[in-house]
């Protein structure tokens, strides 16, 4: 309701700026609380750990891939079939060792895969990666 000392019957020209204000200040709050809300609301540290060569002394195998697919075990270059072998005799032993792969890092994916499904079928369950330090 606007006071005039004007004829009432008279049309106001100006524009009432309070519901604007008020509807401003309402957005304004709702940004105020929302902004902390999207921002990550949670800080964590991770903890920083450097990766130490364990002092295992149970036996492994040291296979590796080179860039080429070729299989070498313990150094030694082998075929795909002698490799299914091999994994078969390791896993019949008394105490199966641990693989250890090491592939080169341009070699497929699928070369990598392959020996993990092969020490599957054998019976292997201790499979690790040889990677270089930082």
């Amino acid at each position: 309701m606007a006071f005039s000392t004007q004829d009432d019957n008279e049309v106001m020209s100006e524009i009432n700026m309070i519901p604007f204000i008020d509807v401003m200040l309402v957005l304004l709050i709702i940004f105020i609380i929302t902004v902390p809300v999207i921002q990550h609301a949670v800080k964590v540290e991770l903890p920083q750990a450097a990766a130490k060569p364990l002092d295992d002394q149970t036996d492994h195998i040291r296979l590796s891939v080179d860039a080429q697919g070729r299989y070498f075990w313990n150094g030694e270059a082998i075929s795909d079939e002698a490799l299914t072998q091999r994994l078969d005799q390791a896993a019949n032993a008394d105490k199966p060792p641990a693989l250890h792969i090491s592939a080169d890092k341009s070699v497929r994916y699928e070369r990598v895969a392959q020996v993990m499904a092969s020490a599957q079928r054998a019976g292997l369950s201790k499979l690790g990666f040889v990677t270089d330090a930082q």
